[in-house]
């Protein structure tokens, strides 16, 4: 018995240090050493403070904000521990019923409904926590957001511009815009 129990507790040992103690050590040096921020969660700050997360939209419904996604998370929207879709189907009453309200929050917003919606501003994402939008829809919302601020439209298209991140390694994804990034600038540009 003696034999046998003494190899097992020595591979039980090796094991527990190197994937609970030396794996770990490692991946986290090298995610501070080369991906600080990253590691970090992509945190966004504002005079020393957090605001936000590169990762994870916000709720966004002001007139003067672009707005986000819809988020498929619950009790509250963007609710990173309850990361999910709605899993609704095109057929499914309850994802129409949701089309219909976001479009209605559109025109009660403001927003030129004559051209039609992007539809990444009237459904939610398969994780519920998208934090961009397709330019095509921030170019949508550019003249409610532009009116809002008292801004020429033409200077909110070219931060939208700026802010417009474009495919990775120009062949990976789609071109994106991080709305509370966008909105920060837009909230730095009345301070400036």
């Amino acid at each position: 018995m003696k034999n046998l129990l003494r190899p097992l507790i020595v591979i039980f040992a090796v094991l527990s240090a190197v994937t609970g103690l030396a794996y770990p050590a490692l991946a986290t040096a090298v995610g501070q050493t080369l991906f600080r921020s990253e590691a970090d969660g992509s945190l966004i700050e504002q005079d020393g403070k957090v605001v936000g997360s590169k990762l994870i939209g916000q709720q966004f419904d002001a007139r003067q904000y672009f707005w986000g996604r819809l988020s498929a998370t619950s009790p509250m929207p963007y609710n990173a521990q309850a990361s999910g879709g709605s899993n609704l189907g095109p057929t499914n009453p309850a994802l129409v019923d949701e089309v219909k309200g976001r479009i209605d929050a559109l025109k009660a917003a403001g927003t030129d409904m004559s051209d039609p919606v992007p539809v990444d501003l009237v459904t939610s994402s398969g994780s519920g926590l998208d934090p961009e939008i397709s330019p095509a829809a921030a170019a949508y919302q550019i003249d409610r957001v532009a009116k809002a601020r008292g801004l020429a439209a033409n200077d909110v298209q070219a931060l939208v511009d700026r802010y417009t991140t474009g495919r990775q390694f120009g062949i990976l994804g789609e071109p994106r815009v991080n709305v509370l990034q966008l909105n920060l600038a837009l909230d730095a540009m009345k301070r400036g």
